[in-house]
């Protein structure tokens, strides 16, 4: 159920997503649930913060099931049903948790159950787009076995529930160009990899999205949490360039992605209303050419030090601000990312 309701003005501006016009900075769900190694965040703070979200111009929310077996999708529902007319809930498929922990879940038949899932946790009749998170490659859980499915047959999967009325549009996650290229005929509204000022190998992915006009939805914008793994946040020219326009220096590599591309969409995650708020206003920070030049310059200096391979297990802790935990942090085998 959703109910009309007039929007304050959309944080970093307007971009397209399956269809519809949504505010450039988002919300990532998942550091409202819990994690190996982290409780869930307390719900009257993690149920505020929704709310202050969506009261300041949010109107993309990413989520999953699997963000704690349904407590993100849970935590959403209550605190903003009956849902804003204009907010895009847009999930993820590809895991699932059972007893062993979150395991793959690739099969045509779990992306159709994962919908149902979400829908029903949600309360809506239609996600407005769903996200196959592909399992073929780091980082997180890989998929082996029954679990190795072509892209062909989860794509026909995903059409059926776009034709059933179920999903709005169909998203990929953790793909390379060439996968973005083979989905394209099968109408591909968003793509969701890892990527940072300091972290570019899916720069190729990018520009495939920049052709086509797909919206490009960076998990790990600010780096991840893993040690090994850059973070925007410490390199010495984002903090220079912070403390230049008096900003955080998260604000600056958040307001890098948004020059980067027109439809670039961001959905930095956070149980803090004060990091939340940071987030937002990240969208009217504006970057000169001479700072957009130095960022720019950064991933090749860096070497692109993004490790080969996912650590396999979560890290100690999840309070980082903006280190999003994706779907794929659980069970026995686990990594972080930023889908959220």
């Amino acid at each position: 159920m959703t109910t009309a309701t007039a929007s304050p003005a959309a944080p970093g501006g307007t971009a397209l997503l399956a269809g519809r016009t949504v505010a450039r900075i988002g919300f990532g769900a998942m550091q409202l649930a819990e994690l190996p190694g982290r409780p869930v965040p307390d719900r009257g703070v993690a149920l505020s913060v929704l709310r202050r979200a969506v009261g300041q111009g949010v109107n993309h929310l990413d989520t999953a099931q699997f963000y704690g077996a349904g407590t993100a999708n849970q935590l959403i529902r209550a605190a903003l049903s009956p849902y804003p007319g204009d907010l895009a809930l847009v999930s993820k498929v590809g895991a699932e948790h059972t007893a062993d922990g979150l395991v793959p879940a690739q099969r045509p038949e779990q992306l159709r159950a994962g919908v149902e899932a979400n829908l029903g946790t949600l309360g809506v009749e239609q996600l407005a787009a769903v996200n196959l998170r592909r399992l073929d490659a780091p980082p997180g859980i890989r998929a082996e076995g029954d679990q190795l499915v072509d892209l062909d047959s989860q794509l026909a999967e995903l059409v059926t529930l776009r034709d059933e009325g179920k999903i709005g549009g169909i998203g990929l996650s953790n793909v390379s160009a060439e996968q973005v290229r083979q989905a394209r005929p099968a109408g591909i509204a968003c793509v969701q990899n890892a990527y940072s000022v300091l972290d570019r190998p899916a720069e190729p992915v990018l520009d495939v999205c920049r052709e086509h006009g797909i919206a490009w939805v960076p998990f790990f914008p600010l780096g991840s949490a893993f040690p090994s793994w850059p973070k925007v946040t410490e390199h010495p020219a984002v903090v220079a360039a912070a403390t230049a326009l008096g900003a955080a220096p998260a604000q600056v590599g958040l307001a890098w992605q948004l020059a980067h591309y027109a439809g670039t969409l961001l959905i930095p995650g956070t149980a803090s209303a004060q990091h939340l708020d940071e987030n937002i206003a990240a969208g009217g920070l504006r970057l000169d050419a001479a700072t957009l030049a130095t960022l720019d310059g950064l991933a090749a200096s860096a070497g692109s030090p993004r490790p080969a391979s996912a650590k396999r297990s979560c890290p100690s802790t999840a309070s980082s601000r903006n280190f999003s935990w994706p779907s794929v942090c659980g069970g026995a085998v686990s990594t972080s990312s930023a889908w959220d």
